[in-house]
């Protein structure tokens, strides 16, 4: 039954998928597949535009899936499965349930596909050939320095309400929300999970499923366990977005500091208008860009993509956008975080 209803999804992909088709067909020397969380997501419109321009100039074919939510899991094993099928060169993916999905992964690797993770590793991140992404760690390090800092010595008596991805934790949200508490100075329990810390200044952790919607559902939850939360960590920046409209309807939007991840044109926007104190900028047009390079040349000659020196995946960069710098923690400003946005 569940080949079935899968082989029924990845019809239904098929159907449904983006093509990138220079004048010739047979003038492709490779295709590829790009599987992201959703297709809404201004991040992950974004990444998709980086993949189809480079596509088009290096002239691969490329076919385009998303889940219908972030947490589709199925979707993407039937994308997965369409991927082998059609004879792609390689799959970049920025999976949804990191673990479940690697048994997918294995399968494409063992069919001869190059496997390339973008911004969300798996787990274990060896599952892929290879990751592109930001420095998650870093992105949550960096806006718990600034946070901490920001508050001076009242950093001891914070009250912080830490709004996260999904219950299943994928990689990229621990990754973020370990680096803030370690950047906020809090001890971390086990890196590898978000929840089993002991510091009381955590008022508590919810989920937002990455949303406008699910981070204000969130927000109003933990200010129903502590009305006092003055210190917010957001996965992403529609999930800060709904956090600020949760705190306005009891009108504590302008004491309480919001930090997010992400870079997006409106985030950055919402930087400069006060609803975030700061957000970490990743770039995904350039993790979906060396993707399609990397396949190319995957395909050409098996030449596989090297790694970021030091580190076991290729990292396209982190920045720190506030308009309220704080010491010790590097930081541009919003209008060079504008220069640099996406969506």
């Amino acid at each position: 039954m569940k080949n079935t209803i899968l082989a029924a999804a990845a019809s239904a992909l098929v159907a449904s998928a983006a093509f990138i088709t220079p004048a010739s067909a047979e003038s492709h020397s490779a295709s590829a597949c790009l599987i992201t969380k959703t297709d809404t997501n201004p991040f992950f419109v974004k990444m998709k535009e980086g993949a189809e321009a480079k596509a088009a100039e290096l002239g691969v074919e490329l076919k385009t899936f998303a889940g219908k939510i972030d947490g589709d899991h199925e979707t993407q094993v039937a994308a997965i499965e369409t991927c082998i099928a059609d004879g792609a060169k390689g799959i970049l993916i920025t999976a949804s349930d990191t673990s479940s999905i690697v048994s997918s992964v294995q399968q494409a690797r063992d069919a001869g596909l190059l496997v390339i993770a973008l911004d969300t590793p798996l787990n274990p991140i060896d599952a892929a050939d290879a990751t592109f992404a930001t420095d998650n760690f870093l992105a949550g390090e960096l806006i718990g320095k600034w946070a901490a800092a920001t508050l001076g010595d009242e950093a001891a008596n914070a009250k912080i309400a830490m709004l996260d991805l999904g219950v299943s934790q994928p990689t990229v949200g621990v990754l973020r929300d370990q680096g803030f508490l370690q950047g906020f100075g809090i001890e971390l329990g086990d890196p590898n999970k978000w929840g089993d810390e002991t510091d009381p200044r955590i008022v508590g952790n919810d989920v937002t499923a990455g949303n406008e919607e699910g981070g204000r559902k969130a927000m109003e939850n933990l200010l129903a366990k502590d009305s006092e939360i003055n210190v917010v960590y957001t996965i992403n920046e529609p999930a800060a977005a709904g956090a600020y409209e949760a705190l306005k309807s009891i009108g504590r939007e302008n004491d309480v500091l919001i930090v997010s991840v992400d870079g997006g044109c409106p985030g950055v926007q919402n930087v400069a208008d006060g609803v975030i104190g700061a957000t970490s900028q990743q770039y995904p047009l350039l993790m979906a860009s060396k993707g399609i390079e990397a396949i190319a040349a995957w395909a050409k000659d098996g030449t596989k993509p090297a790694l970021t020196e030091g580190k076991n995946f290729f990292d396209t960069g982190v920045a720190l956008v506030t308009d309220k710098p704080a010491e010790g923690v590097e930081s541009i400003s919003v209008k060079e975080g504008m220069d640099k946005c996406w969506g």
